[in-house]
C-alpha cells in the first residue's frame, strides 16, 4: 500500500473521529467551525484542535476551585448581622438579576460602598499608585498585561517601596498578555521583594490548562482589603505600544463590603497558581460602610460549570424595558445575544452599541464588521468610536443595572477567558456610568444602514468567510 493512499485513509479517519470528538458538549457554531478546519485540512486542524480546541479546565481543578467557594463564604458570612449591607434595598424589577448573579458567580450583592469611575489612564496609575504608596499590610494586583514600560515602572516602583516598608506584596500576571515583564523583569522583581507569579504559563510541562489560550484577562489590585480597582485597563501605556492609537478605558476604584469579594478572587487565582491560600483576618479585614453603591461581583471563566457571564449579559438584555447602551472593543455576539439584542428592539427597547472604528486585531475586527448588518437590520444604532480604541467593556440596562470589568462582548469572553465583571445597582450608580457612555456616543458617529450596505463586494465576501470562524476567535 503506497504512502499517498494511508495518507488518505488517515485524514478520513481524522475527520470521523473528530466529528464525535468535536460534538461532545459543545455548541453548534464552535463545533462547526472546529469541523470546517478539519474537513478541509485534517493534520492540521487535528494539531491546532489538540493545542486550542478543549474549552474546559481539567475536571479536578473545577472541583477544587467550587470547592474553594464554598470555603471562602465564611467570609461573607461577616456581613449576616449588617442588614443594610447583605440585604440593600433594590427595585423589584432588580431583584431576579440580582438572584442570577449570585447563582452564576456565587457572590451576593453588597450594599454599603463607594466607588469613582475613571477614564483617563494618567488618573487610574496616579490614584493607584497613591494608594500603594499609603499600603500598610499588602498589596495585591493582578493584570492581563503588565508592560515593562513607563506606566509600568511606575507602579513597579511603587510596589518596591512598598515591599521596602514591609508591605507584602504579590503580583499575578498572564503569561502571555504579560510575556514581556515575565522574560526581562523577573530576576529585578524579585530582588525588589516582590512575589510574581505568571498565571496560566504555557509550555509542554504545563499541568493546569487543557488548552493554550484559555487566558486569564482580569485585572484587579486590592490593597489592604480596603480599597480595590477593577474594569478594563491594563498596566501598560496608553498607546500599548501603538505610535498611532491610544486605547480609552474605564477604571472603577471601589471602597467598601465588596472589596472581600474581589480579595476572594484574587486569593483563589493565587491559591490555583501557588498552591499558597491567603486566609488570615489581615487579608480580609472587618468591612467599613463607605457610600450608597449596591454592587456585586461576577467571575467568570472556564473553571465554572457554565458560561456564566454570558448567561448573565443575555437575562440583562431581557431584563430591559427602555434602553441599553452597549460599550466594547471586540463585538463577536453568540446567535443568544444577538437574539437577546433583536428581541428588544421588538419590545421598544433603544439598544445602541459602540465599538472602535480601528480595531489592534485584524481578524477579529473583520469578523466583528460582519454583524453590523445583523444588527442594523434590527434596528440596534451601532455607532463607531473615532477618538482612538475604545477599550472599554460597559453595558447598561435603564437606570436600573451597570456592568463594567474585563469582558468583552464577544465569544472568547463569554467561554474562554476567565473575566471579572461588577454589576452595579441602582440609578445613581447606573448615572455614573451612563455619563461616560454619553461621551463615548460624543466622539462616535452613528453607521446608517443604507451607506454601509455601499461597502465593496472584497470586503463583504471577507466578513462571510472570517464570520464562519468567529466561534474560534
Amino acid at each position: 500500500m503506497s504512502w499517498t493512499i494511508l495518507y488518505i485513509i488517515s485524514e478520513w479517519l481524522i475527520r470521523l473521529i473528530m466529528l464525535g470528538v468535536v460534538t461532545h458538549r459543545r455548541r453548534p457554531s464552535s463545533a462547526t467551525a472546529w469541523l470546517m478546519v478539519i474537513f478541509f485540512q485534517p493534520w492540521v486542524g487535528l494539531l491546532l484542535y489538540l493545542l486550542f480546541g478543549e474549552d474546559r479546565l481539567p475536571r479536578l481543578r473545577i472541583e477544587q476551585h467550587s470547592r474553594l467557594m464554598r470555603q471562602m463564604r465564611t467570609v461573607i458570612g461577616r456581613f449576616e448581622d449588617q442588614n443594610n449591607v447583605v440585604q440593600p434595598e433594590l427595585d423589584p424589577t432588580q431583584r431576579s438579576v440580582v438572584r442570577l448573579a449570585q447563582h452564576l458567580g456565587h457572590m451576593p450583592i453588597l450594599g454599603g460602598n463607594h466607588a469613582d469611575f475613571m477614564s483617563r489612564t494618567q488618573e487610574v496609575i496616579d490614584r493607584l499608585v497613591a494608594d500603594i504608596d499609603a499600603a500598610e499590610e499588602h498589596v495585591h494586583l493582578m493584570f492581563y498585561i503588565f508592560a515593562p514600560d513607563a506606566t509600568g515602572e511606575r507602579v513597579l516602583d511603587a510596589l518596591g517601596r512598598a515591599a521596602h516598608r514591609g508591605v507584602r506584596c504579590r503580583l499575578l500576571v498572564d503569561a502571555v498578555g504579560s510575556r514581556l515583564l515575565v522574560k526581562t523583569k523577573w530576576r529585578e522583581i524579585a530582588a525588589r521583594g516582590i512575589l510574581m507569579r505568571p498565571m496560566l504559563t504555557v509550555g509542554k510541562l504545563r499541568q493546569h490548562m487543557a488548552r493554550m489560550d484559555l487566558r486569564n484577562h482580569r485585572k484587579l489590585a486590592v490593597i489592604d482589603g480596603r480599597v480595590a480597582y477593577t474594569g478594563s485597563q491594563n498596566i501598560v501605556d496608553a498607546g500599548y505600544g501603538h505610535k498611532d492609537l491610544s486605547w480609552h478605558d474605564v477604571m472603577v476604584r471601589l471602597s467598601g463590603p465588596v472589596v472581600l469579594e474581589l480579595q476572594e478572587v484574587f486569593v483563589l487565582d493565587w491559591y490555583f497558581e501557588t498552591g499558597e491560600l491567603l486566609g488570615a483576618r489581615k487579608v480580609f479585614p472587618e468591612p467599613s460602610i463607605t457610600g450608597d453603591f449596591s454592587v456585586q461581583t461576577l467571575p467568570s471563566g472556564p473553571s465554572y460549570p457554565i458560561e456564566n457571564y454570558q448567561r448573565f449579559v443575555v437575562a440583562a438584555v431581557y431584563a430591559a424595558r427602555q434602553r441599553v447602551i452597549i460599550t466594547t472593543p471586540y463585538f463577536i455576539p453568540d446567535e443568544p445575544f444577538l437574539e437577546a439584542l433583536q428581541v428588544a428592539i421588538m419590545r421598544g427597547v433603544d439598544v445602541d452599541v459602540i465599538v472602535p472604528r480601528r480595531v489592534d486585531q485584524l481578524l477579529v475586527g473583520i469578523a466583528g464588521r460582519s454583524y453590523y448588518s445583523d444588527l442594523l437590520d434590527a434596528g440596534v444604532r451601532v455607532s463607531l468610536y473615532t477618538h482612538g480604541l475604545l477599550h472599554s467593556k460597559t453595558m447598561s440596562i435603564d437606570d436600573a443595572i451597570g456592568l463594567v470589568g474585563t469582558g468583552n462582548f464577544d465569544i472568547r469572553s463569554f467561554d474562554l477567558n476567565f473575566e471579572l465583571n461588577l454589576v452595579f445597582y441602582g440609578e445613581h450608580a447606573t448615572a455614573a456610568l451612563r455619563t461616560l457612555q454619553h461621551q463615548y456616543l460624543s466622539r462616535s458617529f452613528r453607521l446608517n444602514r443604507a451607506d454601509w450596505a455601499k461597502r465593496p463586494l472584497r470586503q463583504r465576501l471577507a466578513e462571510n468567510v472570517i464570520k464562519l470562524t468567529s466561534p474560534l476567535l
